[in-house]
């Protein structure tokens, strides 16, 4: 079942045209995350689906219900929508029970088991109720924000960038916490980021947009590895694109014979492999392409090792664990594990 759907939403703010045309079917009970680089329109949609915006031509429909069309708009307060802002926008001058509860009807307000079940949901104890916006983390703030926008059961709780202040390790255990609590009320949920892994690990579906428009909706392992064109490719993850000539099952590349994740047509294409297809051999071993490798970036956990290949000179970009990264120089071989995606070259050589 659907529970949010957008047809042919198209908005300008003047000569700017934020959102070109955007469809999106967001099924009831998941979590969708819209991805993209600043400034392709996803906090505009966003906006667009709370009701704080008009779109200028196309549909928003909660359910059978349209909330947004042409010459009709359902307001913000009567769409039962959850907002979470990026900063979490809580009531300094209110305790965590009240900024929770506000908005509800005053006898639910007053209801200490009500307030302690959703606390719990967020995973905060009740014990933090009496406590101010100003003595909680960023991410005890925005669970708080969380639990304020699932307070009155809303149809859709729409996420902004909601974990973008904070450091890393606590944007991963506090985005995994929303994720558990919506998937505990079974609530619909719409979340807007610019961070691949972010939306990668949290949402059961990613839409990724740039300039105004959808490029691909799928769920995170078709996004990744199924990439529908090079720019998508691009964004989402680490990606070598190199030419290649397509054989049906397979392309001949710089890197040998590759397979290719579905048979395609003849002729000339892009394919993309990701780093870490790259495997790296000794320059002794048998098979291979010869390389050299020209720098090393090491993270610990893995390292990103840029090579040339030989003779060309041609880069490559290989991921390789971070126990031994090869040093700068080192010869090696190169195989390449796995299926690629293809994209063949029109005309004008994209």
């Amino acid at each position: 079942m659907t529970a949010l759907a957008v047809r042919k939403v198209a908005k300008s703010y003047g000569p700017v045209k934020a959102l070109d045309g955007v469809d999106l079917d967001v099924p009831a009970g998941s979590l969708t995350a819209i991805l993209g680089p600043s400034g392709c329109g996803k906090t505009t949609l966003l906006r667009l689906i709370a009701g704080f915006a008009a779109p200028d031509s196309g549909t928003i429909a909660f359910g059978q219900e349209q909330v947004a069309g042409p010459g009709h708009s359902v307001a913000p307060q009567r769409r039962r929508v959850g907002y979470v802002p990026q900063e979490g926008a809580l009531f300094p001058h209110l305790d965590v029970a009240a900024n929770v509860t506000f908005g509800l009807p005053r006898a639910v307000r007053r209801s200490r088991q009500h307030l302690a079940e959703l606390l719990d949901l967020v995973g905060l104890g009740a014990e933090m109720s009496n406590r101010y916006p100003h003595e909680l983390s960023g991410g005890q703030q925005q669970r708080v924000a969380l639990a304020r926008a699932l307070a009155p059961g809303p149809s859709i709780v729409l996420l902004d960038e909601p974990f973008s202040s904070l450091d890393a390790a606590l944007r991963l255990s506090t985005g995994r916490a929303v994720v558990q609590a919506l998937r505990a009320t079974k609530a619909t949920a719409l979340l807007v980021t610019h961070d691949q892994n972010e939306a990668l690990s949290l949402a059961d579906q990613v839409a990724v947009m740039a300039e105004g428009r959808i490029s691909q909706t799928d769920a995170p392992d078709g996004i990744y590895t199924r990439p529908a064109n090079p720019k998508v490719a691009s964004f989402v993850g680490a990606a070598v694109l190199i030419p290649a000539t397509m054989q049906g099952e397979t392309a001949d590349s710089a890197l040998g014979s590759l397979s290719l994740v579905s048979p395609s047509m003849h002729g000339p294409a892009q394919v993309l492999i990701r780093p870490e297809q790259i495997a790296l051999h000794a320059q002794t071993a048998g098979a291979g392409v010869p390389a050299r490798v020209s720098d090393v970036a090491y993270f610990g956990h893995d390292a990103i090792v840029h090579l040339l290949l030989e003779p060309s000179g041609e880069p490559i970009t290989a991921r390789v664990m971070g126990t031994r990264p090869p040093e700068v120089g080192t010869p090696v071989r190169l195989t390449v594990h796995g299926p690629v995606s293809a994209y063949p070259l029109t005309g004008n050589g994209r």
